[in-house]
């Protein structure tokens, strides 16, 4: 058995190096509070003790001070600047501005706190330096809760977020549902074909699998694009239903629901098919001729043997795709409107447009505890049966 076990070391090793630690590096920046400890030491050191609204400490100043010109010089201010706007806004500018007024200043200059309201008002406000405090780290809850639309006010308690801040929750949502529609379509598409591929000649079933596994050889954007052209105005499905006189105008079927719904089900439906394939070949058809002959019609027949002997694939087909679909991303963003785009959208942006990794980490963290909480309760119900499918 232990040298079997060294067999699969190589690939333990690849797995956890370039797979599990990447991931939990990047899944611990949802709480990692490390931009404002590195630029702003004194500040903290001269806050301890201090919570607002109480009348701001002399010390503060100078310290303020001295740590701007310093992260500037060092150039680590421009992180916290940038994380300390996502609370306050508009102070990403205004720091960059007061430390340069700070490294101009005379050097007999006492600097006090009308030093940095003539900079910027919020600057010597005690909501700026409650919001420096909250970001001292090492951890803290900021990004994950809001990920869930959740922030803290001045005195540090936990409410909801403002209005224009709350679409976290919403996209969540809408993630579950375009999911959940995308995996009932790959069900209901995906059962008879499997039926069919258990009732046909072995020479038939295997073309019948090559057909199932085109899309497998494709490439998923050339595959959605290939959805942009036909499902267009001047596509394909609108020139036939036109030349049909089923429609008199085109469909809208592009950049909306119906678009991301097409094109995720053709991506995902080989997923529920091969699962689903893999059960039913093994039904043997003498159940179904068992009860036809005591008496049980096709269809009651169908329903109370089949279908119950079907349900471990029906379940490990279900969550394969329904968990695929959490995570797409090109699929909605070419083919999907602005209302269609899924969580996994917010973490691309959030990790290469504006650098906020650590609300792109939270927002990572939330999909996957929703897919481990989403995976034990089917599970659960499923009693075990899509553990031994996995």
């Amino acid at each position: 058995m232990r040298p079997r076990l060294l067999l699969a070391t190589p690939l333990a090793g690849f797995l956890l190096v370039f797979f599990v630690v990447p991931i939990a590096w990047l899944l611990s920046l949802a709480v990692r509070e490390a931009e404002v400890p590195r630029a702003l030491p004194k500040t903290l050191a001269a806050l301890v003790g201090w919570q607002a609204p109480q009348p701001l400490p002399a010390a503060l100043w100078p310290a303020f001070a001295q740590d701007l010109v310093a992260a500037r010089e060092a150039q680590t201010l421009a992180d916290a600047a940038r994380r300390l706007n996502y609370e306050v806004n508009g102070v990403r500018s205004t720091l960059m501005r007061a430390a340069r007024a700070a490294g101009n200043a005379s050097p007999d200059l006492r600097f006090d706190a009308a030093f940095f309201a003539e900079v910027d008002p919020p600057l010597a406000s005690p909501a700026f330096f409650a919001a420096v405090q909250r970001a001292q780290g090492p951890v803290s809850a900021y990004y994950l809760l809001a990920s869930v639309d959740l922030a803290r006010d001045a005195g540090g308690a936990i409410v909801r977020a403002e209005e224009s801040n709350r679409i976290y929750l919403e996209v969540l949502g809408r993630t579950l549902g375009i999911s959940l529609s995308v995996t009932l379509l790959c069900l209901v598409m995906g059962f008879p074909v499997a039926l069919l591929l258990t009732q046909v000649t072995a020479r038939t079933a295997d073309w019948l699998l090559v057909l199932v596994l085109l899309p497998f050889w494709t490439s998923l954007l050339v595959r959605t694009a290939a959805w942009v052209v036909v499902l267009q105005k001047e596509g394909m499905v609108n020139s036939l239903l036109l030349k049909l006189g089923l429609i008199t105008e085109p469909l809208a079927l592009l950049y909306n629901r119906s678009g991301v719904l097409v094109a995720m089900t053709h991506v995902l439906l080989p997923f529920m098919i091969l699962p689903l394939y893999t059960v039913l070949k093994d039904i043997p058809p003498q159940y179904l001729r068992a009860a036809t002959s005591l008496g049980a019609p096709p269809g009651l027949a169908f329903r109370r043997v089949y279908l119950p002997l079907a349900a471990p694939g029906v379940a490990a087909g279900s969550l394969m795709v329904f968990i695929l679909a959490l995570g797409y991303y090109i699929t909605p963003a070419l083919v999907g409107g602005g209302a269609d785009q899924m969580l996994s959208a917010f973490v691309a942006t959030y990790t290469t447009d504006t650098g906020n990794w650590g609300l792109a980490a939270a927002l990572g963290l939330l999909l996957l505890a929703t897919t481990g909480v989403l995976y034990a309760a089917a599970h659960k119900l499923s009693g075990g049966r899509v553990m031994a499918m996995g």
